[in-house]
């Protein structure tokens, strides 16, 4: 199940940097219960982003499609600080370095 809700987070996008919040790194963690609770710890590329609460609310919105889920919780942490050299993946790397 995990896979599948990453697949859906890969439509949720950061609106500054137009980059997925999987591509960029920004989902920490996900932990499913046998009952299909979701709690996915997420960070931002700042932590004065002002589109946090409508970035929470797409990552609950999408995170919940996935098949499976019943309610989802998202946690913002910012330890360690979101890095831009190790936390993208390789095809969030290569679309910052177009930037």
């Amino acid at each position: 199940m995990e896979e599948q809700i990453m697949e859906t987070l890969k439509q949720v996008y950061d609106p500054e940097l137009d980059i997925s919040v999987v591509d960029l790194g920004l989902i920490r963690k996900i932990d499913i219960s046998a009952e299909g609770d979701v709690k996915i710890d997420m960070t931002l590329t700042s932590p004065a982003c002002p589109m946090a609460p409508q970035l929470i609310e797409a990552v609950k919105h999408m995170a919940g499609k996935a098949e499976g889920v019943q309610n989802v919780d998202v946690h913002m942490v910012f330890r360690p600080p979101w890095n831009a050299n190790t936390d993208p993946t390789d095809s969030g790397k290569f679309q910052l370095s177009m930037l």
